[in-house]
């Protein structure tokens, strides 16, 4: 089987090759996602080597009970590497969060990051929003996850009442206010007790991340860990 599904996975390729979103250019065979090149130049957090003593886990110190926090590449804006992000996001390619998480549960397992997590929780979108978009992004990226360290996914637990619009522009101060209060528990006896790996594309003020987490607490969840593909220094 596995002979069998290698040999159409080349075909496919072949036929219709996939470009990297980072440099534009033509993905070999056996390249997932990005090329090669780009994998090896890709910035790196390296967060996950100390996943408590991080500049992103700072962001939650005294606000949530964090355990740990890593992302696996600095973003910026209009960077060659926020590609990957745009494409998975605002160009129809949910399958990137899928592919770039596998790689992201690869690096960080072998630190441990993983160990004691009982259950994933990917950042719920409001359901206008996902209704646009076709797909939540950090459920793609969450599914990658599960798929290589066997979790399991709480897709249902919370959901986002309302969506307030970009946080892009928003101050620090601002970003919290407009989260807050945005989700709702709504399956408490999946939460309590355990510890929460909360997953999304870019974590920036954490303002998202945190009213999220204290939503879930209100169900009863222990601890929580912190995981996205980038992480935007300030």
């Amino acid at each position: 089987m596995a002979q069998t599904t290698s040999f159409w996975h080349r075909l496919i390729m072949l036929i219709a090759p996939r470009a990297c979103p980072v440099c534009g250019e033509r993905l070999a065979i056996g390249e997932e996602v990005i090329c090669a090149r780009c994998n090896l130049h890709l910035p790196r957090t390296n967060y996950a080597a100390d996943a408590y003593e991080n500049e992103m886990a700072k962001l939650f110190w005294a606000r949530i009970p964090i355990e740990r926090a890593a992302a696996l590449f600095y973003y910026e804006a209009g960077s060659e590497v926020s590609r990957i992000i745009y494409d998975m996001k605002y160009h129809h390619h949910p399958e990137i969060g899928w592919e770039m998480s596998r790689l992201v549960a690869q690096e960080f397992s072998r630190h441990g990051f993983f160990e004691g997590i009982d259950l994933i929780v990917p950042i719920p979108l409001a359901k206008r929003r996902e209704r646009q978009r076709g797909y939540n992004q950090s459920m793609e990226i969450a599914k990658g996850v599960a798929k290589m360290t066997g979790l399991p996914i709480g897709s249902k637990v919370v959901r986002r009442t309302r969506f307030e619009g970009s946080q892009t522009q928003q101050s620090l101060q601002g970003r919290h206010e407009n989260v807050e209060g945005v989700f709702e528990l709504r399956k408490k006896a999946e939460v309590q007790g355990k510890h929460i790996l909360l997953i999304d594309d870019i974590v920036t003020s954490g303002a998202t991340i945190i009213s999220c987490a204290n939503e879930l607490r209100r169900g009863g969840a222990a601890r929580f860990s912190v995981l996205s593909l980038g992480f935007a220094k300030h």
